[in-house]
């Protein structure tokens, strides 16, 4: 008994530490600090920081089904 309550912990720690890659993510900028490449006119950096909005609230939705 007492190790499935271990798992579901160490599972929802895990499901926790994926809300982290956002941040991560948009932390580092000199990784999407550029013009290139160009999305429908955008340039790296404007649609990287937009495209990270979708991605959020995916995350956020399965870490929340995940621990619910």
């Amino acid at each position: 008994m007492e190790t499935k309550q271990t798992r579901s912990t160490s599972g929802s720690k895990l499901k926790w530490l994926v809300l982290l890659a956002p941040y991560i993510g948009l932390l580092w900028l000199p990784f999407y600090n550029g013009a290139r490449p160009n999305l429908w006119g955008f340039p790296l950096f404007y649609w990287y920081q937009l495209a990270w909005v979708p991605l959020t609230s995916l995350i956020l939705y399965f870490v929340y089904r995940g621990i619910k």
